[in-house]
């Protein structure tokens, strides 16, 4: 199956729209006793075993689940369309290598969050100014997306015992995985926080960590779970709704903002940060344009990653018409 779906339109088995429903309603099932099955399962027979275990599961969950496979191979597509990176349009082979990179990053981010993936494997570039900001107790708002294993900023926690890294979260699972989390790492660093809005409180208690040297990592590729303010930018050839709140919420908090992103690199991992702004500004007169700048550079970073590591984006659902149930 090697068609292309850059016309697509999501539905099928999962029988719902976009303008239907949410991606948080979608799902990923990455759930807590999925995570702690894989875990254990590499525990005791290695990583070998585990993959060739894979291989069947990620098959029958790539055949089952079409809205996520059209989604896939929409995005490979397109990436293909902008940047020309395999000899011949991606089909079947490449959806199910993404769906399966997908699965091998699950597990990373419980060997990375519990202390036992190598440190070695992976390689950092652009940290020094964030090291430099803990040291000296200043926060920052790190926008990040969801590629590779984000995770792996555990390997800094680890390093300098100070850093804080609240990692906000829209959907109920981060409860789940915070106790998760405490049982197999009591002493992380490492926090997810469930955020359904940016409401006053939110901003009030985020306002908090930073002024207390704490980073706050926002996903900047997946619209909130309720209505709220997005623009739009290009991202690999389209047109693409991206949400306000790391760019709002960094000008209210007057601090500095960051890009943040992972994805494979060679048998290991390369996480890069990136400064989008000593300090974002949103004058009143241009602001929907500033809000479109900030996320359009957001999205050049994604997209000149991606060019390094394809299958490392993990958005399963239809990406381009995310924020299609809050226009007109």
């Amino acid at each position: 199956m090697s068609q292309s779906v850059n016309d697509a339109r999501p539905g099928g088995a999962e029988g719902d729209t976009p303008q239907a429903r949410h991606w948080a309603q979608i799902g990923e099932n990455t759930f807590v006793a999925g995570m702690w099955l894989l875990y254990q399962v590499h525990r005791f027979l290695g990583r070998w075993p585990f993959l060739l275990c894979l291989y069947p599961v990620v098959a029958y969950y790539w055949l089952s689940r079409p809205l996520a496979r059209r989604s896939s191979l929409q995005y490979l597509t397109r990436l293909q369309q902008a940047h020309g990176l395999w000899t011949k349009q991606p089909g079947w082979w490449q959806s199910q290598k993404h769906f399966r990179m997908f699965a091998q990053v699950i597990l990373d981010k419980l060997l990375a969050l519990t202390g036992r993936y190598r440190r070695d494997s992976v390689h950092f570039a652009g940290r020094q100014p964030l090291i430099d900001m803990i040291q000296r107790g200043q926060g920052a708002i790190v926008v990040t997306a969801h590629m590779g294993c984000l995770e792996l900023c555990q390997a800094i926690a680890e390093q300098r015992s100070n850093l804080r890294l609240n990692i906000l979260v829209h959907t109920h699972h981060a409860q789940q995985f915070n106790r998760l989390l405490k049982r197999l790492a009591p002493d992380s660093g490492v926090q997810l926080l469930q955020v359904a809005e940016f409401s006053a409180a939110t901003a009030m208690m985020l306002a908090e960590r930073v002024a207390r040297g704490e980073f706050i990592a926002i996903a900047g590729d997946r619209v909130p779970v309720r209505e709220s303010k997005t623009t739009r930018a290009m991202f690999l050839g389209h047109e693409a709704d991206f949400p306000c709140g790391p760019y709002v919420l960094a000008a209210a908090l007057k601090c500095p903002l960051y890009f943040m992103g992972c994805v494979h690199d060679g048998t290991g991992y390369a996480v890069e940060f990136v400064e989008l702004a000593a300090q974002v500004e949103l004058p009143r007169a241009q602001r929907q344009q500033a809000l479109a700048d900030y996320a359009a550079a957001y999205a050049q970073q994604v997209e000149r990653l991606l060019c390094k590591a394809p299958y490392d984006w993990f958005n399963f659902f239809p990406f381009w018409e995310q924020g299609s149930r809050l226009r007109p």
